[in-house]
């Protein structure tokens, strides 16, 4: 069976930083008294410090999230309104990562695409405007992961390795691509304003092809906890799209994952991994994920570092670890690629360094 490799990974994010903005934004506006000092105090503990947006802070700073397209105690903005902002504001992410990439040069010889997403839905969808853009055949084979949630990069990088298995000569670009804080719902719920502040912009895309060089991913698996399918949703409403998110996924992972972990690591023991890109959902999904395969205290530390520099950026999310690590580990190394969304599901990939 031919070897499948992950040759190169690139990211980008939008040029706004909008973290601090949007923590003021929701202290001054959509909380008072105790709430506003109990977001504070959890947005403080979420360990991240910046987060990137195609939305402009508005100024001064907090007195909108972004340039107007939301405005506290205004309509916000309907379902329609946000998806033309992700049909305008998407392909210059796309084409930032991919010009990181090479896509350019690699154009001629592509010849299958993988597009993920969940924050947005156009057709003529961005991976049209991909082919268009940078010349590739009209003839390329393409395929959408979509509404999956954060776990749609696995799911991606799984159908690339199958076309590679089956067509050792294919050369698939795998892209994800997410504008989670188009999505901002008007509330005065504490736990959805901290759910939102966890949230951010970002694009990833990687090369996929029999070349032996970059990531070897060695095989998938998947989980599921059904009991759990309400613990995280997402949903189409009339003003964006409605996320939950309960603070029972930590413990439900936690809980799950020492059942998960023979099948997950292919027989290994979680001692024998070298390398862990686990997608950061936020602080308390990485120490559940520590928790519950008992890792050694600086196992997560490139998804520590990834969800302190960018937020989740949901399905590119665990490609920028992804990224960081090639560019770090060294050859040999066993590795586990892993990332969680709706129902409650697991996605995860064994993966080895060239």
């Amino acid at each position: 069976m031919t070897e499948t490799f992950i040759n190169r990974i690139a990211c980008a994010v939008p040029p706004n930083q909008i973290h601090e903005a949007f923590c003021i934004f929701a202290g001054r506006h959509a909380l008072q008294g105790r709430d506003a000092k109990t977001f504070a105090r959890m947005a403080e503990r979420s360990q991240i410090e910046k987060r990137w947006s195609v939305l402009e802070p508005s100024e001064p700073l907090g007195s909108g999230t972004s340039c107007g397209f939301y405005q506290w105690g205004a309509a916000f903005p309907s379902t329609r309104s946000r998806m033309q902002r992700y049909e305008a504001a998407a392909p210059a992410l796309a084409k930032s990562a991919l010009d990181t990439l090479g896509l350019e040069a690699e154009a001629p010889r592509v010849t299958h695409l993988v597009f993920a997403s969940c924050t947005g839905f156009v057709a003529p969808g961005i991976d049209q405007w991909v082919i268009n853009h940078y010349g590739i055949r009209g003839s390329v084979e393409r395929s959408i992961v979509g509404f999956m949630g954060c776990q749609a990069a696995i799911n991606a990088l799984k159908l690339a390795w199958h076309i590679v298995r089956s067509q050792p000569e294919a050369r698939v670009l795998v892209i994800c691509l997410e504008l989670c804080t188009l999505h901002l719902q008007g509330t005065s719920a504490i736990e959805q304003l901290l759910s939102f502040q966890i949230f951010a912009d970002g694009c990833a895309a990687a090369l996929v092809t029999a070349d032996p060089i970059g990531l070897r991913m060695d095989g998938f698996h998947a989980g599921l906890v059904p009991q759990a399918a309400d613990q995280i949703t997402w949903r189409i409403g009339d003003s964006g799209f409605d996320m939950t998110l309960s603070g029972m996924v930590p413990f439900t992972l936690a809980h799950a994952l020492p059942d998960w972990s023979e099948q997950i690591l292919g027989g290994a023991d979680p001692s024998e991994i070298d390398l862990w890109a686990v997608h950061p959902g936020g602080r308390s999904i990485l120490d559940a994920v520590a928790h519950g395969l008992d890792l050694p205290e600086n196992a997560l530390a490139p998804s520590r570092a990834v969800l302190r520099d960018h937020g989740n950026m949901s399905s590119a999310t665990v490609m920028f670890v992804m990224r960081n690590m090639m560019a770090q580990a060294s050859p040999g190394q066993r590795g586990c690629a892993m990332a969680f969304g709706p129902g409650l599901s697991a996605e995860t990939m064994r993966f080895v360094t060239v």
